[in-house]
């Protein structure tokens, strides 16, 4: 008589972790695929107009969006210029491996950007240490900061992480850092409910 043989236990347990794993890897990819695909939106601006500008506390400013992998070389080194001037100081020494860091995460197609430009006879006046930054002007007015952001996973959960926000002296301390947090955050409630119930329809 022919006798059988078993699954021991061991064997079993490996089968299901490779079970677990493979579900893993697919519930990973399918939330990375929604968060491409709610990343595609290259103006989230436009579902919400009333943050398309900023006119408070002696401030007349308007916003538009961009992505990493679409920057002109004038508006990286505007970029590198303000995170210089802003957070040099506070690194110290650690700033130049920073720095470096700062320069590789500014272009990756993943990389979205608020710019905040000035209305252009707001800007005129500018002198001195600030004509650094008028290689920024174009038709649209001096930029005058960004925010950097980024949809990701951390622990398996999409979540919008702010890398930059980061004004010029001049402008701070007048609402629009807290202005444009507001408006991440509208943007990050829009994106992220969209994952969800698309990443719903996938499984």
């Amino acid at each position: 008589m022919e006798s059988k043989r078993l699954p021991s236990k061991h064997s079993n347990d490996n089968r299901e972790k490779r079970v677990k794993r493979k579900e893993i890897l697919e519930k990973k990819k399918a939330i990375d695929e929604c968060i491409k695909s709610a990343s595609a939106d290259k103006d989230p601006l436009a579902s919400f107009p009333p943050f398309r500008s900023y006119n408070r506390n002696g401030l007349s400013v308007h916003l538009k969006a961009q992505c990493g992998d679409k920057l002109s070389l004038p508006i990286k080194q505007y970029i590198m210029s303000l995170l210089k001037d802003n957070m040099e100081e506070p690194y110290g020494s650690d700033w130049p491996t920073e720095e470096k860091v700062k320069r590789r995460e500014m272009v990756i197609p993943e990389a979205r950007y608020i710019f905040v430009h000035e209305t252009p006879n707001e800007c005129s006046y500018r002198t001195g240490r600030e004509q650094t930054y008028t290689n920024c002007i174009e038709d649209k007015g001096h930029i005058v900061g960004f925010v950097h952001y980024r949809f990701t996973l951390e622990e398996e959960i999409p979540v919008l992480y702010v890398y930059e926000l980061q004004l010029e002296p001049r402008v701070q301390a007048k609402g629009l850092g807290k202005f444009l947090m507001q408006l991440i955050e509208l943007v990050a409630h829009k994106v992220l409910n969209y994952v969800y119930n698309l990443f719903m329809l996938m499984i």
